[in-house]
Formats: structure tokens, sequence, C-alpha cells
């Protein structure tokens, strides 16, 4: 395909430079301070977490239980290989019940380390060490997308590395230091957006329609998420995790934080929908130069909507599937189903579903629309003269 008219790309750069001015300036006036924080008191004591391997598990009477009662208990001896008192051997007491860990000879664990003045040194379990198969399984991970993708897939994989930066470094200090989440969310997702995009598919005209595509169907998503959140008065405290954030942060606005997380949590399905369907107009177009707008239009939606229909399902399986403990719980507790979903722990979830789900379905004619738009200004601007 031909590249792209100057006109045509004067009026792309200007849009991006826009684009990027307007993240610049977000970046900047929401920037965190990145101060070293005290831990707050209501989180309790910092806890200093130490790895070891069981060497001996044994079945025996819990220490200080009464003579009278048949309490066991699991006692563990464990090597500790990190720590002030890595090299040594101390023993842990763990109770034989169903929310307890088995453990065995050879475990990895993590174990917590508390000092009193007055007792001294304890240890007690704290979890299993992860790390080595986590890492295994990312390195296969990057391995199989590197195979297949090659270049791109790499590409990817540094794009994924700077999303995570990006969260890790602005959006979650910044919600910290008080910022608005909406903003910071809004910010930090076009930040996203441009490392994503560019790194995996390279700086062109598709690419460029693709990230104004997301661009424009991330604002919609946004803005039908703080109407509905509104009118379904919402308070973001359902979880406990944003209610013990309430008591250690009292800046933090909780409603703002269910929005910003749904602006994020859709932003990468939506960079899938709108970079497939630029890729899908731009070769359908190859396929046939010479069809019409309309056409193009159509066979592009008929992909899309294709798209759409596995998409959206997938979207409500995955948070089902997160919150299946919770539905089993209300289930059991023989609610029905109109009191479960209209309660505020699942309503959230409706929300962010339905919210992002609607994002996805515009994603699709908006995105379509301007390619096809972009599609057929080049081809005009490179159309034999009929004169």
């Amino acid at each position: 395909m031909p590249p792209a008219p100057p006109g045509l790309r004067r009026l792309l750069i200007g849009a991006i430079a826009v684009f990027f001015a307007l993240t610049l300036a977000g970046v900047v006036a929401l920037w965190p301070k990145h101060v070293v924080r005290q831990r707050p008191s209501s989180l309790g004591p910092a806890v200093r977490l130490i790895n070891g391997t069981v060497t001996a598990v044994k079945a025996a009477r819990c220490n200080g239980s009464p003579p009278e009662m048949e309490s066991r208990c699991i006692h563990a001896d464990v090597h500790l290989t990190s720590g002030p008192d890595a090299g040594t051997t101390t023993t842990l007491e763990i109770g034989q019940s169903a929310d307890e860990p088995l453990l065995h000879r050879g475990d990895r664990i993590v174990v917590g380390r508390s000092f009193d003045p007055t007792a001294g040194v304890a240890y007690y379990f704290s979890d299993f060490q992860r790390r080595t198969p986590l890492v295994f399984l990312a390195l296969i991970f990057a391995v199989v997308v590197v195979a297949l993708a090659r270049w791109r897939g790499a590409a990817a994989i540094v794009g994924l590395f700077v999303s995570l930066l990006v969260l890790v470094r602005f959006v979650l200090p910044a919600i910290l230091d008080g910022k608005s989440p909406i903003a910071v969310a809004i910010v930090g997702s076009a930040v996203i957006m441009v490392f994503v995009v560019y790194f995996a598919h390279g700086v062109n005209v598709r690419t460029t329609t693709a990230l104004l595509g997301t661009a424009l169907s991330l604002l919609l998503t946004g803005a039908l998420a703080w109407i509905f959140v509104q009118a379904t008065q919402l308070s973001g405290l359902a979880s406990e995790e944003v209610t013990y954030l309430r008591a250690s942060a009292e800046t933090l606005n909780p409603q703002g934080l269910l929005l910003g997380g749904i602006i994020i949590g859709s932003l990468g399905i939506l960079n899938d929908i709108t970079v497939t369907q630029a890729s899908a107009v731009w070769e359908l177009h190859l396929a046939d130069p010479s069809a019409p707008a309309t056409r193009l239009y159509g066979a592009a939606m008929r992909i899309g909507r294709d798209h759409i229909a596995s998409t959206v399902y997938t979207l409500v399986l995955a948070y089902a599937g997160a919150a299946l403990p919770l539905l089993v719980l209300f289930t059991l507790t023989g609610r029905a189903f109109s009191d479960v979903v209209t309660g505020e722990l699942v309503a959230e979830e409706v929300v962010r579903t339905l919210v992002g789900s609607i994002g996805l379905v515009a994603a699709v004619p908006i995105t379509t629309a301007l390619a096809v738009a972009l599609v057929m200004r080049i081809r005009g601007a490179f159309a034999p003269d009929s004169g």
C-alpha cells in the first residue's frame, strides 16, 4: 500500500502531537512525590519475611495445651536460609486444621520473624516460596511469545514491562499521594497505550489508527463508568482491601479508585480490539484494492462482530471465575439471585463488566470507521487521474 500523502501525515502527526502533549501535561501535573512513607499503625507492625527449608515434620501435642485436651499440632524444623539467623534451625508449631498448610520435608517456605523485647525472637509460617516456578513460567511465556511472534513478540514483552513500570512508579504512588484516581488512571492508560501499541506494532498509519480508536473508546468507557457508578450509588467500599486502605490512607477516594480500576482494566482488551480492526481494514483493502468504502467497512465489521461475540463472554466469564468463591458463598446462604446481583459487592463487578463490554462494542465501529476513512484518503491521493 502506498504511504500516506503529506496532508494526511500532517493531520495524523498533529493529532498524535496533541495526544502526547496532553499526556505529558497530565504526567507532570500528577507525578507523585515518591516520599518515604511510614507504615500506617492500622496495619500493625512491619513483618520481616525469611526464607527457609523444612528439614523435619512430626505431629505432637500442641505446646501449652491442657493435658485433658487432645489438641494436636504439626511441629516443623526449618533451616533458615536468609535473614539475621541464616544457617540456624527453628521449630514452627502449626495447628492441624483445614485452614493451616500441610508441610513436608524439603518444602521451601517463607516464615515471618517477629521480635518482642520480653519474649525475644519468634518465627511463624507465612507462605510457600514461589519465586523459582514463577520465574520459570515467565521465561516459558517469553520464549513462546518470541518464538511465534519474533521481534513483535519481543517488543510486546518490552511494552508489558513498561506497563508494569508505569503502574508501579506512577499510578500507585500518585493515588497514594491523594491525586484523583480517575485522572491518574486516564493519564497512566495513555502512557501505556503509546508504549504498548508502538512498541509491539511499530509506528505507522495503521497503529496510529488503533491508538486513536483506543483513546476514543477509553474516554467513552470512562464516561459510562462515571455515570453508572453514580447512578448505582456504588461507594467502592465493598471489598475488605479498600476498607483497610480507607483506614490507612485517609485521602484516598474509594469511589474514584473503583472508577480508575474500571478504566485500567478495560485498556488491555480495548487495545486488542482496535489493533485487530485496524489490521483487518488494511488487509481487506490489500486483498481488494478497488473495494468501495461501504464494502470495506461492512467486511471489517463482520470480522469485528465475531471478535465482539467471543470477547464479551470471555470478559464475563473471567470476572465470574475470579468471583467464583463469592458466588458459591451466596448460593449457600440461599439469597435470591436478584438480591445477590444488586448487592454492592457483586454490583461493582456487574458495572465493571457491562461498562467494559459497551466500550469494547463501541471500539469496533469507531476504529473501523477511522481506518476506512484513512485507507480511502490514501487510495484517493494516489489514484490515477481519470481526466
